[in-house]
């Protein structure tokens, strides 16, 4: 398995996590509710595999160095939210709230950023 691949399905992996940790910080989190929850997690995965390409996320010059971490995973999450967010308000047919493309933007930036340091720390122990 490449470190690209490494990378994605660790996004998802991580997306994963976080969709269901958010529902479960709202006491929501049964199976039964797998459909709403696909309502927020493939519009990120589909926002982040969209803009993360552009900011340099997938290269490996950049997910090697701890500065360019730093800076582009929370800036890409700071585009990817919002259209998320539009994204599973279509779906649903309900309002984008700017509070929730807010919780959503940010903990999806801390989670991201936290799955990509340990890629690194681990990638760079590797060598």
């Amino acid at each position: 398995m490449n470190k690209k691949q490494i990378l994605i399905i660790g996004d998802v992996i991580t997306f994963a996590v976080l969709t269901y940790i958010g529902f479960a910080s709202h006491g929501e989190a049964d199976l039964a509710l797998l459909p709403r929850m696909g309502a927020i997690f493939f519009p990120v995965l589909f926002g982040w595999f969209l803009l993360a390409p552009w900011f340099g996320l997938f290269n490996e010059n950049v997910t090697t160095t701890h500065q360019n971490l730093l800076l582009r995973a929370p800036l890409a999450m700071l585009f990817v939210a919002p259209l998320a967010s539009i994204l599973r308000s279509a779906w649903l047919g309900s309002a984008a709230l700017p509070t929730f493309t807010f919780v959503l933007g940010a903990t999806n930036a801390i989670g991201i950023y936290i799955w990509r340091w340990l890629y690194y720390k681990l990638s760079n122990r590797a060598k």
